[in-house]
């Protein structure tokens, strides 16, 4: 039986040796420093290779907004009133025109003839105005059921508002229920919900009637004290006759 050696390294440095293939055709093995100093190199370049990829260095950073290569791009746009971004998709673009969700968006994009999904940035003034165009006509192009304003209440007409147009609807409407003092418009008056939700919990207004209490009984004692003596205290209650 061998004796085992003091310092364990000794037994794994003969077994590396050993791991290390012989060379190829007269090529000389690359030392593991240099590979290690390639790897370095190559993540100074362009960043690290992509896990089980073969090829080209895989960018480290994410792409950012798509870029267009048309001389006559543009960053805004404008549309009912209202900036756009031209790097944005013109399905997308159109959500930030108030009253315009997504759905409206792609079915503005749809009666235009505008491809939804490239950037609004490329469009010429003449499609813009096209699709502003179809965004003030669509109640005679969609169903009801799609607008925000179905049936008006003044003539039944449909209406969808958009822009600064929608603001000042909202706000008519608000002023009217409450000129007529309908239960939403007092409710709308005292700042309180308007759709029959609970304000137990949620929705208080005004101070706690706990607060106000503390604070009178606070009052009265400091009162109490300026006058120089302690509360009085309060009467007894009368005793009752006996009976004869």
């Amino acid at each position: 039986m061998g004796i085992a050696p003091k310092n364990p390294k000794d037994e794994q440095e003969p077994a590396a040796s050993a791991a290390v293939a012989p060379p190829i055709d007269g090529a000389k093995p690359t030392p593991k420093k240099e590979k290690a100093d390639r790897g370095k190199d190559e993540e100074k370049e362009g960043g690290s290779r992509g896990k089980g990829k073969k090829g080209p260095l895989a960018p480290t950073a994410k792409a950012g907004a798509p870029v267009s290569t048309n001389p006559n791009f543009r960053y805004i746009i404008r549309v009912a009133n209202t900036d756009l971004d031209g790097r944005r998709r013109t399905a997308l673009a159109l959500t930030g025109v108030s009253g315009v969700g997504l759905r409206i968006a792609e079915a503005t994009c749809q009666l235009a003839g505008v491809d939804p999904h490239g950037l609004i940035g490329d469009l010429p003034e003449s499609t813009v105005e096209q699709i502003e165009a179809t965004l003030l006509d669509l109640p005679k192009k969609l169903p009801a059921w799609m607008t925000n304003e179905p049936r008006d209440y003044s003539g039944g007409d449909t209406f969808h508002r958009i822009g600064p147009d929608l603001e000042t609807a909202e706000r008519d409407a608000i002023n009217q229920m409450k000129m007529i003092r309908s239960y939403r418009g007092v409710r709308h008056e005292r700042g309180q919900k308007v759709r029959g939700q609970r304000t137990r919990s949620n929705g208080r207004t005004g101070m706690a009637a706990g607060v106000l209490k503390k604070a009178a009984k606070e009052a009265a004692q400091a009162k109490a004290k300026e006058e120089g003596g302690a509360p009085a205290a309060p009467k007894p209650a009368p005793a009752k006759k006996e009976a004869a």
